[in-house]
């Protein structure tokens, strides 16, 4: 039987070795992109970035904009290759305004060259165009931004709280979460669930349930989404940022199909 100490320094050594582990391995580069429209962005971009930071061998860089409009004067526009150099793009802006789609085609680029990509709740609302109220065609202009979420959505109810329930329990990501309850959030609705999408979780306020969170297969590229995070109280949840740490290190690689991560990732 162990003693109490050779426990001790047993639990020690494993920490020690996670610790060295994780200082030989290269860190994940993600690139957050924030700004727009309608959020505290200004307090939520360090909110994920100490969140994520914490969680996993991850080194969060900022695209930031104070501008508050539906069209933020994001310096990715026009600069398709605005990720170079980068493992990962966390979408976090609010550019409902933005339709060009030669703008749109450039944000897209490093995805479609296969680099993953990570959205957060108003993404899901930005670089849309026509009339994107109905379910958008395969391959129309007002389509593309879509496709790559995997997921079409064109608005929100009231701010109420949000029951997560997680029907995929048995995935990378969502391994070991439990189902929890938001503060006041903004439930997004559905209006074409595509085929490359696997579904994680629903979220429900009253009567009315949605997909809230899932993963796309963009052309071989991976992508994890979620509609939660308008409030500050959301995005600083242990939880949400659980959930959105597994979400990167998934679209990564760096999740296995048991939901362990990566030697030289986790903290």
């Amino acid at each position: 039987m162990k003693t109490n100490i050779q426990i001790i320094v047993l639990a020690l050594a494993g920490l020690a070795f996670s610790a060295t582990a994780q200082a030989e391995t290269k860190p994940l580069k993600a690139l957050l992109i924030t700004g727009g429209c309608c959020h505290d962005y200004a307090a939520q971009k360090d909110i994920l970035k100490k969140g994520i930071e914490a969680r996993a061998n991850i080194t969060v860089d900022q695209i930031h904009t104070d501008n508050k409009t539906t069209e933020p004067d994001l310096p990715i526009y026009g600069v398709p290759e605005y990720a170079k150099g980068y493992d990962i793009v966390i979408h976090d802006e609010c550019a409902a305004g933005v339709n060009d789609d030669a703008v749109v085609q450039g944000v897209l680029a490093p995805h479609k060259a296969g680099m993953p990509g990570v959205n957060l709740h108003c993404a899901m609302h930005s670089y849309r165009s026509g009339n994107f109220k109905q379910p958008v065609e395969a391959g129309a202009a007002n389509a593309h931004w879509f496709e790559y979420l995997g997921l079409q959505s064109s608005g929100h109810g009231p701010q109420k709280p949000v029951a997560i329930t997680y029907v995929d329990k048995d995935h990378p990501i969502t391994k070991g979460l439990a189902d929890w309850t938001t503060g006041n959030e903004e439930l997004y609705n559905n209006i074409k669930v595509f085929d490359t999408a696997h579904v994680l979780a629903k979220g429900k306020q009253g009567d009315e349930e949605t997909v809230v969170t899932w993963t796309n297969d963009y052309n071989g590229t991976k992508v994890f989404n979620t509609t939660i995070g308008h409030n500050n109280v959301t995005v600083e949840d242990a939880r949400y940022l659980d959930l959105v740490t597994r979400g990167i290190l998934w679209a990564c690689g760096k999740i296995d199909e048991k939901g362990g991560i990566a030697e030289g990732y986790a903290k």
